[in-house]
């Protein structure tokens, strides 16, 4: 999860919350908050995080509800890579493979992102490897206290 815009701190510690608040879900852990420039975009710095969650939802559905966390905090698609309020990205679901139109799953891009890594290795440190973050040492990114 990340925001650029507002009070982006305040976005991901609410959008935790709100991953708490799904329906048949649970918010079994989350990294620490990160700050990080954007990637392959531009615009504000960025606040990162990843959670970890238990869920009964399907896939899609809780790609759905993601979305609609998204919106309630303001977001909107106005181009890709655009600035944006919230950003929450499935990364992962179970060890489940999915191809979709709307959603792939193991994300795409997760192994290239510096701001998904650092904060993975916090919950499931057996899924980062060393050669991933030696991949994305240029992208900048720091741990916030």
């Amino acid at each position: 999860m990340g925001a650029n815009l507002g009070d982006a701190v305040a976005a991901v510690t609410q959008a935790l919350q709100a991953l708490a608040q799904l329906p048949h879900t649970q918010l079994t852990g989350s990294s620490s908050l990160y700050r990080s420039d954007p990637w392959q975009a531009q615009g504000p710095i960025f606040v990162n995080a990843v959670a970890k969650i238990r869920t009964e939802l399907t896939a899609p559905d809780l790609l759905l509800e993601l979305q609609a966390t998204e919106l309630a905090a303001g977001r909107v698609r106005s181009h890709p890579n655009a600035p944006r309020t919230l950003d929450l990205d499935l990364l992962f679901y179970g060890d489940a493979k999915i191809v979709s139109p709307e959603l792939t799953l193991p994300h795409p891009r997760w192994m290239e992102r510096a701001f998904v890594l650092l904060p993975l290795q916090e919950l499931a440190p057996h899924k980062v490897i060393p050669v991933m973050l030696h991949a994305v040492a240029d992208q900048v990114i720091e741990k916030m206290a």
